[in-house]
């Protein structure tokens, strides 16, 4: 098996929990298991057998394909899946323009999870989300968005006239304390390093995030989640939800 290149039909998850996550979500795309002979000790093997065994998926063994895919020595298991598309459903949206740090694709997909958003729309060019450091890095979550890229950002625009947009910008025009929404929305945001352009403040209303003059700006990941945590308040008030233990 070779490391995986941009383009290729399959790809790979890299770690039990992931493995996991696309067995649960996407098994009709999961062409096999590979694991670790030292798996055993890994609480989250049975789980990994039975979801084998219930969909009729092959588990192998073979330490040497392991050590190949996976960077790390903590990698026990590998799920390989066929390339698939996931169109977007109806449900709030996050708009991504030009983002090429996998780290913080896997923790946007992850954080949007997280806030109950699961539709992505990114604008190329962009970050490859089915490379493997990116599904690593959202922890699974990428299997349970629906994940849609566009060439440009008018291409989308236009097909969701009846949607509310908020674009994130320093320039933004409202503080994002003002801001709510009742209606199906689109948060959009730029890249790592620029940001959006100026075109952006024409679509729908443009917001900024207040922070101390200590910094410039917010990382992307930040942002977004902040982003996420004030437009799903009203979701989440007086609800129980699962705590993070500290």
């Amino acid at each position: 098996m070779k490391l995986y290149k941009k383009g290729d039909q399959q790809s790979y998850t890299l770690g039990v929990f992931p493995t996991i996550e696309l067995l649960k979500t996407r098994p009709q795309n999961v062409k096999r298991v590979v694991v670790h002979s030292s798996i055993e000790q890994n609480r989250g093997y049975p789980l990994i057998q039975e979801l084998c065994q219930q969909h009729h998926i092959p588990i192998d063994i073979h330490n040497k394909t392991i050590q190949k895919l996976s960077p790390k020595n903590n990698c026990y298991a590998i799920g390989v899946f066929q390339i698939y598309d996931s169109p977007l459903d109806v449900g709030n949206h996050v708009v991504l323009v030009n983002p090429m740090d996998m780290g913080n694709m896997g923790t946007i997909m992850r954080t949007m999870l997280g806030f109950n958003y699961k539709n992505l729309v990114i604008i190329k060019p962009a970050v490859d989300i089915f490379d493997p450091k990116v599904i690593r890095a959202s922890m699974g979550a990428i299997f349970h968005l629906n994940i849609v890229y566009y060439d440009d950002f008018q291409s989308y625009y236009s097909n969701y006239l009846d949607y509310e947009f908020y674009p994130f910008m320093l320039k933004g025009a409202q503080n994002i304390h003002q801001a709510s929404s009742n209606h199906l929305h689109s948060l959009i945001f730029g890249n790592e390093s620029s940001g959006l352009d100026d075109s952006f403040l024409q679509y729908g209303q443009s917001l900024f995030i207040p922070h101390s003059e200590d910094i410039d700006s917010l990382n992307l990941s930040m942002a977004l989640g902040l982003a996420l945590f004030h437009f799903s308040k009203k979701e989440f008030e007086g609800k129980e939800v699962l705590r993070e233990n500290v």
